[in-house]
């Protein structure tokens, strides 16, 4: 499908003017950009299906129980039952802290970890991406967000928020990930990335809600079918 490479401007433009800036505060990931490639993954995958309220939380929990800093070895010296417990307030606490301590084993040979970031520095987008989802606990979404945010390549994340956005605009017929993904990709430029997703989560949460979305207050209803149809 062919859009206009307008659309992606205006969009952005619009979302501007309702959010101004994001607050990088409010969202876990890129308050970890500066932070080791494990802690950053750590922190993404407590993000998974949970606010990042939530997710923030879970991570300062587990940051104290491992002495102030979240390393593979720290993970593996403790007992997971501690991680488990740490980290309950995001949910699945269980099968996340068997996939923290998994990670852990994978990246506590420092050697091999820098090697596989080097891997993924190499790499183009799409085969980056099938690297990291080979990792435990990492799917299609949290190696957008990896990529995107943390080396700086030029992918675009779908979470909940953007799904159900993307889904009322009218531009794609269904919710597929990948098609939403490629919507996004395809109307902004990559520079603008970063920017839009973080702008569209917060207008997921602040307007295009799931339940009782304010349509009247939105100042992308002329461009949305939902707003027009029922907004």
């Amino acid at each position: 499908m062919v859009f206009d490479k307008d659309i992606g401007d205006i969009i952005l433009s619009e979302l501007r003017k309702m959010h101004g800036r994001f607050d990088p505060h409010s969202f876990i990931a890129p308050r970890l950009r500066n932070k080791t490639l494990f802690e950053f993954l750590v922190g993404v995958m407590l993000s998974q299906n949970t606010s990042d309220r939530n997710a923030i939380r879970a991570y300062e929990n587990l940051k104290r129980v491992l002495g102030g800093h979240i390393l593979p070895n720290n993970v593996l010296s403790i007992d997971p039952s501690v991680i488990e417990e740490s980290i309950r307030v995001a949910g699945m606490h269980k099968q996340r802290a068997r996939r923290v301590v998994e990670l852990a084993k994978i990246f506590v040979n420092q050697e091999g970890a820098n090697a596989f970031i080097e891997v993924i520095k190499d790499a183009n987008v799409e085969e980056a991406r099938e690297i990291l989802m080979k990792l435990p606990g990492i799917g299609p979404k949290t190696a957008d967000v990896v990529l995107l945010m943390y080396f700086g390549k030029p992918t675009f994340p779908i979470d909940t928020h953007i799904r159900r956005i993307t889904w009322r605009l009218g531009y794609v017929r269904g919710r597929d990930y990948e098609e939403a993904r490629r919507f996004w990709m395809n109307i902004l430029k990559p520079e603008n990335y970063l920017e839009t997703h973080l702008l569209l989560i917060t207008h997921g949460r602040k307007i295009c809600r799931a339940g009782r979305p304010l349509c009247r207050e939105c100042r992308l209803r002329s461009l949305c079918r939902y707003g027009r149809d029922y907004g």
